[in-house]
């Protein structure tokens, strides 16, 4: 074990202290190759995400403006498919229509042969 004295302490936190400043003087400068070569590269890094992001958004937009046009053909398809049912509608309720006007036209033709059946029996036996 070791017993150090607050004064071997100190000048071990001295030297530590100027190692780090030796350490920032000797540090390479903005003109260094070694300097240029990481900015050019962090540079060429950015560049290639900057070109990924733009791709990406113009595949957004594709995917955006397909499902527009999907969702405006649904809608169209929809809207034809209404207008079929109300026209299907439509004729069911003209046909509907036309039944109820034989049906009464039937009936009206069956009151009246039944009138006319009575009328004649009345007639027979008036006469016998």
């Amino acid at each position: 074990m070791k017993n150090d004295t607050f004064q071997d302490r100190r000048a071990q936190a001295d030297a530590a202290r100027k190692a780090l400043l030796e350490k920032f003087k000797n540090a390479p400068g903005d003109n260094d190759p070694e300097v240029l070569a990481r900015q050019q590269a962090r540079a060429e890094i950015v560049k290639a995400r900057e070109a990924r992001e733009k791709k990406r958004a113009e595949e957004r937009k594709i995917r955006e403006a397909q499902a527009a046009a999907k969702a405006a053909e649904q809608a169209r398809l929809a809207v034809i498919a209404e207008q079929e049912a109300k026209a299907a509608a439509a004729r069911k309720a003209a046909e509907d229509a036309e039944l109820e006007e034989m049906l009464r036209a039937e009936q009206k033709a069956a009151r009246d042969e039944r009138y006319r059946a009575r009328k004649e029996a009345k007639k027979q036996r008036r006469k016998g």
